[in-house]
């Protein structure tokens, strides 16, 4: 399959139940449940708060493949995209697929952290980071994924997660739709062999994701954290690759940012299968600029406050309320001029704007009640453009 042909391929395989940024254990059961009438599914153990942890194995090759997502349980795409995949695979008419399932075996932690998903947090249900856990092992999720890596030890490990609205791909106006990174070993960032094998997946990935969203791949800082699990498994000697679902513009839900993940594993896979770990031009993963954070999600330029202009920038706090995620608008920077770039501007000189509880309180951290642009209120976000 060509790259253009597995982007296409999508909407054919597209898990249609799973939807949003919310997706809790309870969202994923029913399918788990479902595919284990095809797959090996396995429960590894239970959460800090009881909730079950699975893991899914699909494929008969020899080349070990570890995925595990919702690492932080408020970054959701990775997991959506997972579930696409597992129909790509099953397709026995998709010559592809049976090249991957014939040279790899894939062992799949769709939700490592259910109580955080359930939450929609970033961390378990002790406050613990689990992404910081990698050396205390304090956690159940942790013990649980280290028993995985020790059982399985996998040829490659995938790292997945999603990123903030706010990163750019380099110094730019573009967003980093979707950003890697292959971490590093030791403080001094050593280029190892098992790097190189990373890097040289990655920048097939890159290859791939340029043809659809050119110049909106960024790299991550690949400063060591021995605590951190990739760097954990670097340092152990696994090949493992950082994934981050970032912000497609207007795309909030992470539905499209979605399909470039599934792009994204799939491109990894066919060069697994295909090529095995070669890191032949390794070097192509630098071209890929490295992340900056140049974004808000609103910018208003030229905002009249007590006879002056100012440029007020908001950016959405994702919180639930009674069980739905609601994106709640909070000033986050006012100054004469923001050199940052909105994912959504307007400007005072050309727009009649107004925002609600900013006018009086001019403080950083301010929720606010409503948008008028334009004489048309928006009190329900995030906005569209």
């Amino acid at each position: 399959m060509t790259t253009a042909e597995i982007i296409e391929s999508f909407h054919s395989y597209k898990e249609e139940t799973l939807k949003g940024r919310y997706i809790t254990q309870k969202d994923i059961q029913p399918l788990i449940t479902q595919w284990a009438t095809k797959l090996d599914v396995e429960q590894l153990g239970v959460s800090e708060n009881k909730l079950p942890i699975h893991l899914i194995k699909i494929g008969t090759g020899t080349k070990k493949l570890l995925f595990w997502s919702q690492m932080h349980g408020n970054e959701s795409t990775t997991t959506k995209a997972l579930f696409d995949l597992f129909h790509f695979l099953d397709d026995s008419a998709n010559k592809l697929s049976e090249k991957i399932l014939k040279e790899c075996t894939l062992y799949i932690i769709p939700m490592l952290n259910p109580d955080g998903a359930l939450a929609y947090t970033r961390v378990n249900y002790n406050g613990i980071d689990l992404n910081r856990d990698a050396q205390n092992l304090e956690e159940s999720e942790s013990k649980i994924f280290k028993a995985v890596v020790y059982n399985v030890k996998p040829l490659v490990a995938f790292n997945l997660h999603g990123q903030r609205t706010i990163f750019s791909a380099g110094n730019t106006t573009n967003s980093a739709i979707v950003s890697f990174l292959s971490p590093a070993s030791n403080n001094e960032r050593t280029i190892t062999e098992s790097r190189k094998k990373g890097m040289r997946i990655i920048a097939e990935m890159n290859k791939a994701l340029q043809t659809a969203i050119p110049n909106c791949v960024g790299r991550y800082d690949d400063g060591f954290n021995i605590n951190c699990t990739g760097d954990t498994m670097e340092y152990n000697g696994y090949t493992t690759i950082l994934f981050e679902a970032g912000h497609h513009p207007n795309d909030y839900e992470r539905e499209v940012t979605r399909k470039w993940m599934y792009l994204s594993l799939i491109t990894a896979l066919k060069f697994i299968a295909e090529t095995g770990l070669s890191i032949e031009n390794y070097e192509a993963y630098f071209d890929i600029p490295e992340n900056g954070k140049l974004f808000k999600d609103i910018i208003i330029r030229n905002y009249p406050i007590n006879g002056e202009k100012f440029d007020v920038a908001l950016q959405y706090q994702e919180t639930l309320v009674d069980k739905n995620l609601r994106f709640i608008p909070i000033v986050a920077q006012i100054e004469t001029q923001i050199i940052e770039n909105g994912h959504i501007e307007f400007n005072c000189d050309l727009d009649k704007v107004e925002i609600s509880n900013v006018i009086e309180k001019q403080e950083i951290e301010t929720k606010i009640d409503y948008l008028s642009i334009n004489d048309e209120k928006f009190s329900v976000f995030p906005i569209k453009k």
